[in-house]
């Protein structure tokens, strides 16, 4: 049976605009909001667990709702007025859905290739920057995208935005930078990590074996022991006055140079 929310008052509208907002209610319950017919789409393609959708009949028919699964999933008419409070962007087709988080740990992580290709990300705080990493990282289709150091839970709606769904197409785990150093010891993995100090020009390292391309933060930087632990450091030679690069674009550079030598 379709439910129908007319009135922005609504208290599960209200708490659908805190779920949006508040990244410990999304943890406790487990489950958060993805605007779009594309992104609910790569959700599902990526097994997401599909809870409920919400959808004004102005921008699109139940009957294409009805085309997402066929598993079940609870069914709400809004208004234009409630669809408009809750979407952030007008080119989403009219319909917002809920699902179920992932746990996103380290054993979760399984490779389908004998020489993996892992892009790591140490405590990327802005989520415009982590949506980008993400669709570079789908771009160049890596074995997993690990998160060290978290600073923003993965399902915050603006990396889902800003990675036009790419959270959902990337095998992706999250842990500490001790942890995520002693998974990728424990499977043979070299590390190369993107530091000034005792580097060598990226171009020069082979990376047709295992190997995790690990990038920091423009301010701060790879923490020391990231640096420490490092099979090589690598670092990406720049001609004009600066010394450093945005982390996604320097994400890109590292990870096509190694999709290049592995023939794509």
């Amino acid at each position: 049976m379709v439910k129908q929310i007319s009135s922005t008052q609504n208290k599960e509208v209200k708490h659908l605009l805190q779920l949006q907002e508040k990244s410990r209610l999304r943890r406790k319950e487990g489950v958060f909001m993805v605007e779009g017919q594309r992104e609910i789409e790569l959700a599902l393609k990526g097994e997401f667990e599909l809870k409920a959708i919400y959808f004004c009949p102005d921008l699109i028919s139940f009957e294409k709702i009805q085309e997402f699964t066929s598993d079940e999933f609870q069914v709400t008419e809004i208004s234009s007025e409630v669809y408009e409070k809750l979407a952030y962007r007008s080119s989403t087709e009219g319909v917002l859905a809920i699902f179920k988080t992932k746990e996103n740990n380290l054993r979760s992580i399984k490779f389908e290739t004998k020489n993996p290709l892992i892009l790591v990300a140490e405590a990327p705080e802005k989520p415009g920057n982590i949506g980008a990493i993400l669709r570079t990282a789908d771009a160049a289709k890596v074995d997993a995208v690990f998160i060290a150091n978290p600073k923003t839970d993965l399902y915050n709606p603006n990396i889902i935005r800003s990675s036009v769904g790419c959270v959902f197409t990337n095998q992706i785990a999250t842990g500490s930078t001790s942890e995520i150093i002693d998974f990728l010891k424990e499977n043979n993995i070299s590390i190369y990590a993107a530091a000034l100090q005792a580097s060598k020009p990226y171009h020069n390292i082979d990376f047709t074996k295992s190997a995790a391309i690990v990038v920091g933060t423009e301010a701060t930087g790879l923490s020391e022991e990231w640096r420490e632990n490092s099979t090589q450091n690598i670092i990406i030679p720049m001609s004009g006055e600066i010394d450093s690069m945005n982390v996604s674009v320097a994400a890109g550079i590292l990870i096509f140079e190694a999709k290049r030598q592995r023939g794509f």
